[in-house]
């Protein structure tokens, strides 16, 4: 008879189920069905109003109420979903690719070049995520690409820091000079030997920072810098309904649970990643 396998992250030592990853595995994987197929998903049109319809309660008809126009609260809450995703995904890859790119030359750079490279990440240190990401909005206007930007910058010091640690760890490794001993170009051992060692644990730290990314996002599109209404992004959903707390709840509740349900997800899986990992290179 066949027998389905499953995952090893979903299972302990003595082979039973751990619920908190298994339910985190399930809401990621609704989460990416919502990304892949919204218009599948979605009972209506997110954008389609009717005033005849505003501020219903969740009913049968409408499972998750209506907003302010009228417009079906699950349709906009499933195609906001992408865009949520997207903001932070992209913004953790900035952040990934800039602060590993400083990371690793800092790490391989002469003293000088490294004390003055990481005093500028000192300095980006000590300015609080969302704060930075405030500031580079204003340098550089609103919108979906200047608010993927801001995030990701803000993001680059604890990449940067960690790919220079390794990078320095690295650099002295037996395989490393063995290599370079053998007469391999210097470009040659980074690209082959040091980069892929560098950059494995800061991959995990990436999966842990994406939830953090997509809370940045949200909580800057809530402040008004992210995508204008009436586009079906959860950041953009609460800032409009913080005007209609006190006859319609539901429409603030529900977008806050989507955040927090996705970001409680991606880092339980995450950290659980980490753990493993630890595991296998003690």
């Amino acid at each position: 008879m066949n027998t389905i396998a499953l995952p090893p992250t979903l299972l302990t030592s003595n082979s039973r189920l751990r619920p908190g990853i298994t339910l985190a595995w399930l809401i990621l994987a609704l989460i990416l069905l919502a990304v892949a197929f919204p218009d599948w998903l979605s009972p209506t049109d997110p954008l389609a109003a009717d005033a005849r319809l505003a501020y219903l309660p969740p009913n049968a008809t409408f499972w998750l109420g209506t907003d302010e126009n009228g417009r079906d609260v699950l349709s906009r809450l499933i195609h906001g979903t992408r865009p949520s995703l997207y903001i932070g995904l992209a913004a953790t890859l900035v952040g990934l690719g800039l602060g590993t790119s400083l990371g690793l030359l800092a790490g391989l750079a002469p003293a000088w070049l490294d004390n003055l490279l990481m005093r500028a990440v000192d300095v980006l240190l000590a300015f609080p995520d969302l704060l930075l990401a405030l500031v580079i909005i204003t340098l550089f206007g609103q919108g979906t690409s200047n608010l993927i930007l801001a995030v990701g910058i803000a993001s680059v010091p604890r990449y940067a820091r960690l790919v220079r640690a390794q990078t320095l760890t690295l650099r002295h490794a037996g395989f490393v000079e063995a290599a370079v001993t053998l007469g391999r170009k210097r470009s040659a051992v980074v690209l082959a030997h040091v980069l892929p060692n560098a950059v494995q644990p800061v991959l995990i730290l990436a999966c842990i920072g994406l939830g953090g990314a997509i809370t940045a996002a949200a909580a800057l599109s809530f402040l008004g810098f992210g995508a204008p209404p009436p586009a079906p992004e959860w950041g953009a959903m609460m800032a409009v309904a913080r005007n209609f707390m006190a006859n319609a709840p539901w429409l603030m509740a529900w977008p806050a649970l989507a955040i927090t349900l996705t970001v409680i997800s991606i880092t339980v899986i995450g950290r659980d990643w980490l753990r493993r990992s630890e595991g296998r290179n003690p």
